[in-house]
């Protein structure tokens, strides 16, 4: 399989440098790496970007995470594998992503709540950078099927 055409932020090069400084703020936001990782495997999961998810968990296994929970991000609620503070993250993650699916508030207070109360307002901003962020870079593969395992050139 091949792309459609170079990725956009890579065709319109200001684009990349602006996403690059989204990413360096993420980073800044205090969340540990690790969980930031499952948000954004989580995100691309949802929707289906295969260059996203295969980004995703070599970008996680390279903060350390561990097969067993790589494999069971899909199913992290049931998976006894997750901090409350990750389901939090994970949770958020969902709800930001899935904007569509409920009526009245997308992202519904109890989600809120709870993710508030494991993140401080800096982190909780990091988080929603990268859930932001993946799903730009998930709709930009997407459209143009950008192929799992490939390198921008």
């Amino acid at each position: 399989m091949t792309a459609r055409m170079k990725n956009a932020a890579m065709v319109l090069p200001d684009a990349m440098t602006g996403i690059q400084s989204l990413i360096k703020a993420m980073h800044q936001g205090g969340v540990p790496q690790q969980t930031m990782e499952l948000v954004h495997l989580r995100v691309s999961q949802i929707n289906g970007c295969s260059a996203c998810v295969y980004g995703g968990v070599a970008s996680a296994k390279k903060a350390g995470e561990s097969d067993e929970r790589l494999h069971q991000v899909a199913a992290w609620r049931e998976a006894p594998f997750f901090t409350d503070a990750e389901r939090a993250a994970l949770a958020l993650a969902e709800a930001a992503t899935r904007l569509a699916d409920r009526s009245g508030q997308a992202v519904p207070d109890d989600i809120w709540d709870e993710a508030a109360d494991h993140f401080d307002e800096r982190q909780l901003a990091a988080i929603i950078l990268m859930i932001a962020t993946t799903n730009l870079f998930n709709r930009l593969n997407a459209t143009i099927q950008e192929p799992a395992g490939q390198t921008w050139s």
